[in-house]
């Protein structure tokens, strides 16, 4: 199509041509980028039609209103510019005129820049890309859902971000993938985003409050593959560490969960989690259910588990051996005094310190 059939805005002022890529400098006017390119690389500082001083570096935002009207106009789209700059990516999603690949595309490249680069982190927040970014998180395309989701963990990982993102509405989109609205790629980046979220104090509760944000932990560390079960027992350890939270979880059904995940993998983080359950009540007595069952679990992690699952271990018979005297029944059955007499000799100084405390309580029972 000849451009003079054309409108007369949609040609460069300094080629003549129709512009495939248009910028708009900051004296207001738009450009074709090669064309000011030309211009700015020649040395002028100042803009063609004004002759205005230019900022330094002299700064090129997308016009995509009228990239747009171009490309609708002629009914031939435009390729998306190689190596496209932030400001562009930003565009890209806002603009109801971007088309879902382009979309894609630049949630990908936001994702894998603002991993290395917090500060793009916070332009993305300035600039209210966070409910277009919720809005993909909720998307039925797996992909693309992937892609918002990484972004969103990327955010997260800026403390000063944490409070906010949840203000916008962060956790229920994240708690819907958890529970089965997303692939299992997902559903780890969901978990692994609670987890972020919840370092700051504040979010553990609010998490720890929101309908099946716990529950769908839990249901994960059940029924997920191993990336969604590590990631799943790292987010309820986070979150387990507000006492509030530790009954919303025995109240899910975690402990016999978890003792099925320490007795299948011997997860560590699993173990962890135990620990930290058996500080409350609920859960000393949820242990005390499984008693016989869960002492030969623990047992076998005082034998063959790593260093800090046996530090773990030891803490939860801790817990439940100074809650009840049946339990140290239990546990000097199970041979736990004989293990702990040779943990006192480990190289691991926390493993010595709770081995002799163990056995300072089973030293006193009542037989």
């Amino acid at each position: 199509m000849a451009a003079t059939k054309l409108p007369d805005d949609f040609k460069c002022p300094i080629s003549l041509e129709i512009m495939s890529d248009p910028v708009i400098l900051s004296s207001g006017h738009t450009f074709d980028r090669s064309s000011i390119r030309q211009w700015l690389d020649a040395g002028h500082r100042t803009c063609p039609i004004t002759k205005l001083p230019l900022s330094d570096p002299p700064t090129l935002i997308p016009n995509h209103s009228l990239r747009s009207l171009i490309s609708n106009y002629t009914l031939v789209p435009f390729p998306a510019p190689l190596n496209p700059e932030p400001k562009f990516l930003i565009s890209s999603l806002l603009t109801p005129y971007s088309s879902p690949e382009l979309k894609l595309s630049s949630l990908d490249q936001l994702s894998r820049l603002s991993k290395r680069d917090s500060g793009l982190c916070r332009r993305l927040i300035e600039n209210d890309v966070v409910s277009t970014v919720l809005n993909f998180v909720s998307s039925d395309d797996s992909v693309l859902q992937e892609k918002a989701l990484t972004l969103l963990l990327n955010l997260s990982l800026d403390d000063h971000n944490k409070v906010g993102l949840v203000a916008e509405g962060a956790i229920g989109r994240v708690v819907t993938v958890l529970c089965g609205g997303g692939s299992p790629d997902c559903r780890a980046v969901a978990a692994t985003t609670l987890t972020s979220l919840a370092v700051v104090e504040v979010n553990k509760a609010t998490i720890g409050a929101y309908p099946c944000a716990i529950q769908g932990l839990v249901f994960l560390l059940r029924d997920g593959n191993v990336r969604e079960r590590k990631e799943a027992a790292t987010a309820l350890y986070t979150l387990c560490c507000f006492p509030d939270n530790r009954r919303r979880t025995v109240e899910s059904g975690a402990v016999m969960i978890l003792m099925g995940v320490i007795a299948g993998s011997g997860l560590e983080r699993a173990v962890q989690v135990l620990s930290l359950l058996t500080k409350c009540k609920e859960g000393r007595e949820e242990m005390m259910k499984i008693r016989d069952f869960g002492m030969s679990i623990l047992v076998n992690v005082l034998r063959k588990g790593s260093s800090r699952g046996i530090q773990y271990a030891l803490l939860t018979l801790i817990s439940i051996c100074s809650y009840s005297n049946d339990v140290c029944l239990e546990a000097m059955r199970q041979m736990v005094f004989k293990h702990c007499l040779a943990l006192l000799e480990d190289d691991d100084e926390k493993i010595r310190r709770n081995a002799s405390s163990l056995v300072q309580i089973l030293g006193g029972i009542k037989l």
